[in-house]
This record gives structure tokens, sequence and C-alpha cells, in this order.
């Protein structure tokens, strides 16, 4: 993959992390847009199951925007088709970054791992909130087809990751902190598991032997997101654990290692922000 390639995959992928660790009371008049800058660390495995981790500092955007159809902020960048009490239907989108196989033991002589972007429809369904909106409790619903980010993109199947959110805005005893839990299953079709997990013929060798990947479940996801809103500056991190144990893909050479903790941090420094003010409800 091209370096700028690269560049904005990793953009994009740090404004993923300050969307979300950043945070917004609930339920308040906020900016209808601000813009910022800041820095991110993280550490991720090369692909999930590797056991190699890369560990990168970079340069981040800030922006979110809270507009009536598409939203950017904490909870990720979406767009809005319909908002009930109860149930919401929006647009799911992800980002994962590239592996070059000769950086990867594992995949070493096979074809590099292309940065992918993931879109599709998600339904929220809210099972409980408190009066003031400040805290709940939702099952999300993503659905997404995903396609590697190059000059031909190819379409590698779709993904479901049903997961439970809690979300604690201004915890008790810490004024002003934003606590965000996710827990749920993967899983993926055929095409999502052979592309990170297939080994074609003629890629295998003595200890890595042709493997063909099936669909099904793709193992178990937690992540803990932790934020705060000062005047001028978000700050922010999340710790994710990834248990792969009785995915259908488990016994594939590519999977090195079944569980592993990834996580990141994130300061941003806001430089503008709208004179439009709009009521914030999350």
């Amino acid at each position: 993959m091209a370096n700028s390639n690269k560049f904005w995959t990793g953009a994009l992928t740090a404004l993923s992390l300050a969307s979300f660790v950043s945070g917004a009371l609930a339920a308040e008049d906020k900016p209808l847009w601000e813009i910022g800058a800041g820095a991110a660390a993280f550490s991720f495995p090369s692909y999930r199951g590797s056991d190699q981790t890369n560990n990168f500092m970079m340069p981040v955007p800030h922006f979110t925007y809270h507009g009536d159809f598409l939203k950017a902020d904490r909870h990720g960048i979406r767009g809005s088709f319909f908002d009930s009490d109860r149930v919401d239907l929006t647009v799911s989108m992800a980002l994962s970054p590239p592996g070059s196989s000769d950086d990867i033991r594992a995949r070493s002589g096979m074809p590099d791992l292309e940065a992918t972007f993931e879109i599709g429809p998600q339904m929220d369904v809210t099972f409980w909130r408190s009066e003031n909106r400040a805290r709940f409790v939702k099952l999300l619903l993503p659905l997404r087809t995903a396609f590697t980010v190059e000059g031909s993109p190819k379409d590698i199947g779709w993904v479901f990751h049903p997961k439970l959110n809690m979300d604690i805005t201004d915890i008790p005893g810490m004024g002003g902190w934003n606590l965000g839990m996710l827990a749920g299953p993967l899983f993926g079709d055929k095409r999502q598991h052979a592309y990170y997990y297939s080994v074609a013929p003629q890629y295998a060798t003595a200890d890595r032997p042709a493997y063909e990947a099936k669909s099904g479940y793709a193992g178990m996801q937690y992540l803990v997101a932790l934020s705060k809103r000062f005047p001028k500056y978000w700050v922010g991190g999340f710790v994710r654990y990834d248990n792969l144990s009785g995915s259908t893909f488990e016994d594939s050479p590519l999977v090195r290692q079944k569980n592993y903790v990834a996580g990141g941090i994130a300061i941003t420094w806001i430089l503008g922000e709208s004179s439009t003010r709009v009521k914030v409800d999350d």
C-alpha cells in the first residue's frame, strides 16, 4: 500500500479513537461542531490472533458534529435514519490499519493485509436510561460490509458484532469523567475470515500448512473507555480485550495467540467551535 494511503488510514483510525474517548454531557447545549488537534498513542496486534504487537504515536484530528442526521462524537461517526425513545437506526462504520507481511512473522511471504473500511446499518435498542439521560444500557446491532482501502478496493465480506453497551456520564466521585463499556461476540462470513486466516496452497510451508477458514463465530470482545472534557481540551483512553477461543478459525496456523489486550490514549485541544448551539441528548 502506498505511504499516503497508510497515512490517511492511520489518521482516520486515530480520529475514530479521538471520537470514541472524547465525551459530552447528556442533554446539554453544545456547539454544533468543534475542531481541534492532538496526539494519540496506540498498542494493537498486527491482526486479531497475531502474536506481534504494534506500538505507535501519531498526531490526530479532533472533530465533533451534532447534526440532525450526521453525528460525530464519543460514540463514533454515524448517520441517524430513525430515532425514537427506545430504538435508533443509524449507519455504523469501522476501520482497521494495514499490516505488512514483511513485518509479520506468521505471514512471511504472504500478501500484505490492506487497511479495511467497514460500513453498514446499526440498530440500537435502549433497555434502560436514567431520568436525566446521563446513563444508559443499550444493545447495539451493527452489520457491516468490509472493503480493502487501496487503489482497487475489494469486497472482503461482512461482519456482525452485537454488543451490550453501558455508558455512565459524570461518574460519581469523579466529576466530569465519562465511562463507556462494551461487550459482545463477533461473527463473519467465509470471505471475511479467509482474508485474515486462510492459507492458500502456494503459501503453505512446513510450519504453516494450507488452511481454509470458515464462516461463523469469531470470538468475544470487551472494551472499556474513560474520558473527560476540560474547558479547552479532551483527554481519554480505552482498553480492549479479545478472546478467539471457540472461533471457527482458531485452528488456523495464522492464529498465534487466542487472547490479548489492546489500548490507546489521546489528548486533543479545541481550536475552534460553532457559534450555533444545539441540544445534545445521548
